[in-house]
């Protein structure tokens, strides 16, 4: 039976524990570029006693990113920017994963609390893609990719995913899930195609196996490569949980190392009841019927919740967001809340109540 600061070994990288933080969208990217704010956000979680941190959903090219304030890795120069704070963390321990992105038709955004929600030209917007010509609510109508474009992309991801191993990241993740553009394709929803990428399930998925295979065979043998999907998009004839299972199998043979599951983003107000762990039977499914590791996200708040998840087998660790926005050394005061004494930085340490 694994515990919550159990460490965690998958292929060459070896995780403290399966205290995660998960990906969360900061708007404070300049043209791209990650800065003095992600020095700052990342690295207090660095210093709290998490086992892996993953940075937010990086466009694999500039119009991938979500808003105009989201990170790209679309060169060296934009792949550098990350160094330092992943030396800081590794300092610390910490691994460091990368969420490689490409947000499809929910992109060229504004940032939160702009009075208009879509950038234009002038303010560094432009026109967003998608398999077929859907909107999604409230956002214009997308131009749909060509088949030519969808390999190139692929070649995208696969190169994104090479300058963020070169530049030392432990874990690549695709970010398939939240309704953008991997979703975007998987989901009977969003992708009306009546080509090789579209109709069935084989043909909805081709995009991301692709992607996944492209980004296996390009990183070493040792990095671990995680997807994150929605497992439901919480409405009749979408994406569902049987789906996802199915996708899982896939994605393991290619060479997938877990499978982080979280639900929805690819219907407006889809029937979402968001109660503590809500996703994390999904987790278990997957984890259960497709044989991967999984992680499990979602109102995962408190250290005995944690600790049960993957106790009972729920889930191989998980990934918190909000709660570390609150308290970035969540894992510092969880472990002194279950009795488990791990290290803390040598700074910090004055303010054990554990002895």
């Amino acid at each position: 039976m694994n515990a919550l600061f159990d460490s965690l070994t998958l292929r060459s990288v070896t995780f403290k524990n399966r205290v995660w933080v998960s990906p969360m969208c900061q708007y404070s990217a300049i043209d791209g570029f990650v800065g003095d704010w992600h020095q700052v956000h990342l690295g207090s979680f660095a210093t709290g006693g998490v086992g892996m941190i993953m940075v937010e959903a990086t466009g694999v090219v500039p119009e991938g990113r979500i808003s105009i304030g989201c990170p790209s890795i679309e060169d060296v120069d934009h792949a550098e920017a990350f160094r330092p704070m992943i030396d800081f963390a590794h300092s610390h321990g910490v691994a460091m994963g990368i969420q490689l992105a490409h947000a499809g038709r929910k992109a060229s955004t504004m940032l939160p609390g702009s009075d208009h929600l879509m950038a234009s030209a002038s303010e560094g917007g432009w026109q967003a893609v998608s398999p077929s010509p859907i909107a999604f609510h409230g956002y214009p109508e997308p131009r749909e990719l060509t088949n030519l474009e969808i390999k190139l992309l692929v070649q995208d991801f696969a190169a994104a995913a090479v300058r963020a191993v070169e530049v030392g990241f432990d874990v690549i993740e695709i970010h398939a899930a939240h309704g953008y553009l991997l979703h975007q394709f998987y989901s009977p929803l969003a992708n009306t195609r009546t080509d090789e990428y579209g109709g069935d399930f084989e043909g909805r998925t081709r995009f991301l196996v692709e992607v996944a295979q492209a980004i296996r065979q390009a990183i070493p043998e040792g990095t671990p490569l995680f997807v994150r999907i929605s497992a439901t998009d919480w409405v009749d004839d979408g994406w569902n949980v049987i789906d996802s299972i199915e996708l899982s199998k896939i994605l393991k043979v290619i060479g997938v190392d877990l499978i982080d599951v979280s639900t929805g983003g690819n219907v407006h107000n889809a029937p979402i009841k968001a109660t503590p762990g809500f996703q994390v039977p999904f987790a278990a499914a997957i984890r259960n019927d497709a044989q991967v590791p999984t992680t499990a996200v979602g109102l995962i708040t408190e250290p005995e919740q944690a600790q049960y998840i993957i106790e009972t087998g729920e889930a191989d660790a998980v990934f918190l967001a909000r709660a570390m926005l609150r308290n970035p050394r969540w894992a510092l005061s969880a472990s002194e809340k279950l009795g488990v004494k791990i290290d803390w930085p040598k700074p910090l340490d004055r303010g054990r109540t554990l002895n």
